[in-house]
Order: structure tokens, then C-alpha cells, then sequence
């Protein structure tokens, strides 16, 4: 369970200070698959930032399973993001001098995962294993970072915008993708967009607006990615 008790974070200096998160408090169940909506600039990229151990918050807790890791020292919070945490962007983030086989073996090697070349093979780059970043297509390096992220066996993956790059068909893919290993293996999804229709895939949504939570709700029909409007 990760839990977030009245969040603030702000940027900048005196007056130039805008203050981005305005109290959050919000509950993320184990396993779930929870959306977080909203338009540009309600920040929800910087919640899911804080929740996820890459920015510290100025305010509040951030507890995962009861433990605090607000109180976490630098060294404790990278050891608790490579064992922890997946992640996946908008922003595809390969090493360029790294092949597809390597860039998904180094997120492999964190959890001593060998059977890595099956999530590469599922995701339709099992003919790519030698090729750089620099010789695909950007849905398939986002595919590649898919991959990576999955290949570390995370408990929890935030996911950031993951189809904002990408055409309606290898968006689908890698939505469908993401969703059937989370049932095959009950790791918590917790994803930012802006994209309501990819909202009716979660069984959570958490609405945001002007740095706070406008609404939670659970959606009573859970479609899957090739059911939803794009």
C-alpha cells in the first residue's frame, strides 16, 4: 500500500515560488491499477515524481507497507527505486551505446532476471536484439524501455505518458502488453495522462487540477486496451 499524506512541492525561489502539489493525501492499494488525469499542468508528472522516490516532496509522508521513505537517506532511496520501483516515460531514456538486448538486460540483471529475452520477444523485437536506439523507430524504443522496466520485476510501475509518443496501433500493444503481465503478476500500475479513454482501463482514476485532487472514483467496467477510444 503506498500512502500520501498532505504532499507539497513547490519550484523556484521567493517570489518567483510556484507552489506545484497543495496538500495531496491519497491511498494506492496493492495490485491496483490506478489512473492519474489531468490536464497539462495540474501536476500530476510531479505526484507521481514524489510517489515514486524521484523528487522529495517540501511537505507531507510518503509511506510504502507503513515505512516512511521520506526519512530515507539518497543512498536508501536509490537502493529502494532499483528494488522497488519500475519506470516508464513518455521519453524513451536508452543508452545509445547499448543494443536492445543489453539496454533490457541491464533492468534484468537488478533482479537477476535470465528469462529477460521473453518479455523482448512479446513485445515484437525479437529480430532487434543487436540493433542501437539510434537504428529504431520510436514506438519501438519505447517498447524497448517497456521492456527494461518489466525485465527488474518491480512491485509497483509508474508510468508517465507512455503512449504520448506513440501511433494508435503500437500504443494499444504496449497498453495490452503492460496490462496482462500486471494480472499475470499483481505488481501495482500507477500511470499519468492526460488521455480520459486510457482512464477506462483502471480500476482506480484519480482526477487532478491546479495541484489538487479533484476526484476519486473506481470505474465499475474495466475495458482493455483495444476496447477504449483513442
Amino acid at each position: 500500500m503506498i500512502e500520501l499524506k498532505d504532499i507539497r512541492k513547490s519550484y523556484g525561489r521567493e517570489e518567483s515560488r510556484t507552489e506545484v502539489l497543495k496538500g495531496i493525501s491519497v491511498t494506492i492499494g496493492d495490485g491496483s491499477f490506478t489512473v492519474i488525469l489531468g490536464a497539462s499542468g495540474s501536476g500530476k508528472s510531479t505526484l507521481l515524481n514524489v510517489a515514486s522516490g524521484l523528487e522529495r516532496p517540501d511537505e507531507g509522508k510518503i509511506l510504502y507497507d507503513r515505512e516512511d521513505i521520506t526519512e530515507y537517506t539518497e543512498a536508501e532511496l536509490t537502493e529502494f527505486r532499483r528494488d522497488r520501483i519500475g519506470f516508464i516515460f513518455q521519453q524513451y531514456y536508452l543508452l545509445p551505446n547499448m543494443n536492445v538486448d543489453k539496454n533490457v538486460k541491464m533492468g534484468a540483471d537488478l533482479a537477476g532476471n535470465k528469462e529477460y529475452r521473453a518479455l523482448i520477444e512479446a513485445m515484437g523485437l525479437g529480430g532487434k536484439l543487436h540493433k542501437y536506439p539510434g537504428q529504431l523507430s520510436g514506438g519501438e524504443q519505447q517498447r524497448v524501455s517497456v521492456a527494461r522496466a518489466l525485465a527488474k520485476k518491480p512491485k509497483v510501475l509508474f508510468l508517465d505518458e507512455p503512449t504520448g509518443a506513440l501511433d494508435e496501433e503500437t500504443g494499444r500493444q504496449v497498453l495490452d502488453y503492460i496490462c496482462r503481465l500486471h494480472q499475470e503478476q499483481g505488481f501495482t500500475v500507477v500511470m499519468v495522462t492526460h488521455n480520459r479513454n486510457i482512464s477506462e482501463m483502471a480500476d482506480t482514476v484519480i482526477t487532478m487540477n491546479s495541484g489538487r485532487i479533484s476526484e476519486i472514483y473506481s470505474n465499475d467496467t474495466v475495458k482493455d486496451a483495444y476496447e477504449i477510444g483513442w
